[in-house]
């Protein structure tokens, strides 16, 4: 309704911008009488002067006066702009007072948005829903990479997100396209191999086996290719060799590399034990103690690590260290009561999914 009040408004001031010049030409019309009456009065000077009711100085002076006013009413005069007539002025206001309105409306329907909702400043400030502007990202993307399919940053950008939205097999284009404009690298190929398996499903087929040794080849160390070698051993029947290949990178990785719950499941689920709760300096040291004094130590570990995801709920790792720790000693209480507050700790879906497998051989319910 404020819409409309505006647009009437404004409707409004633009019909009387029409209307003024008509109606201040009508007057300056009327005001040309002036030349009229100071010629009338400068011959009634003429008279008075004959019949002698003024003199000649008071008579001179007097048409000096009037012959002044004469001269500006009739320079204001030919200033003025030609007069329309009476019925073209009528006309002219009439198109102004139905003409505007009708033209305005019908530039605005087809045109404009009549029926938008209102958008407050408020609801502008609020950010709007993340798939919508992912969806229109990658609209535009694509766009640009079908005028230049030669652009590497380009696919480089669009590869990723492809992978997140499921679309595997534009996905894998986009690896390959990647690859061949952008430069290879392990990285790139263990990317290409895992959507190579996404889409068989889950299994390491024989080419996407094949893109994981490349980039092991390109470097020894690289966590993805290495798991997924791990597991197309797995699927084959080797399961020493798929331990063998996650006990290396398990020893071998940083402790708080986000993919050792996933290889820690792994190698539980392969029979192959499971990675030291301890570092190797605090194995060592243990070796040493009594009993006692080993319980003590490992406990002030334990509750230490406690302390600390209490501060730092998003480490997974860490999590499943905590709740492995109380199973070993006994007590599953504790050790369930720390998987409850793992997993309202841990905020990212991917996290708690390694979170989740990461469990599964602790024999814990839930």
């Amino acid at each position: 309704m404020t819409l409309w009040f505006v647009f009437a408004v404004m409707t409004a001031a633009a019909i009387f911008a029409v209307l003024l010049p008509l109606g201040l030409g009508a007057r300056a019309a009327s005001d040309g009488r002036e030349v009229a009456v100071y010629k009338d009065q400068l011959a009634e000077i003429e008279r008075d002067v004959e019949t002698g009711l003024i003199g000649k100085v008071e008579a001179e002076a007097a048409r000096v006066e009037i012959g002044r006013r004469l001269l500006a009413a009739a320079e204001q005069e030919g200033e003025a702009p030609v007069q329309t007539s009476l019925g073209l002025r009528r006309l002219a206001a009439v198109l102004a007072l139905i003409g505007l309105p009708i033209v305005a409306l019908a530039v605005y329907l087809p045109l404009g948005s009549p029926q938008l909702p209102d958008f407050p400043l408020t609801a502008r400030a609020t950010p709007a829903d993340g798939s919508q502007p992912l969806e229109n990202l990658v609209s535009q993307v694509e766009q640009h990479l079908q005028k230049n399919p030669t652009d590497g940053r380009g696919w480089t950008v669009l590869a990723p997100v492809l992978a997140r939205l499921g679309r595997t097999e534009d996905a894998i284009r986009a690896y390959r396209n990647m690859i061949t404009y952008a430069g290879d690298g392990a990285s790139k190929r263990a990317d290409l191999g895992e959507m190579i398996a996404a889409a068989a499903g889950g299994v390491v087929t024989a080419e996407a086996k094949a893109e994981f040794e490349r980039g092991h080849a390109l470097d020894a160390d690289e966590p993805k290719s290495n798991y997924y070698l791990g597991v197309a051993a797995e699927q084959d029947g080797r399961k020493d060799d798929a331990a063998a290949i996650w006990r290396k990178m398990l020893s071998k990785g940083p402790a708080d590399a986000p993919w050792r719950p996933l290889v820690s499941a792994a190698l539980a689920r392969v029979g192959g034990g499971e990675a030291p709760a301890l570092p190797n300096e605090a194995m060592a040291a243990a070796k040493g103690m009594s009993d006692n004094d080993r319980e003590t130590m490992i406990r002030g570990m334990v509750d230490r690590l406690a302390a600390r995801l209490q501060q730092n709920g998003d480490d997974v790792e860490g999590w499943l260290r905590l709740v492995r720790a109380y199973v070993v000693m006994g007590d599953l209480d504790k050790a369930r009561s720390a998987l409850s507050d793992a997993r309202q700790a841990v905020k990212d879906t991917e996290r708690l999914r390694q979170l989740n497998e990461g469990v599964k051989t602790f024999g814990l319910d839930g």
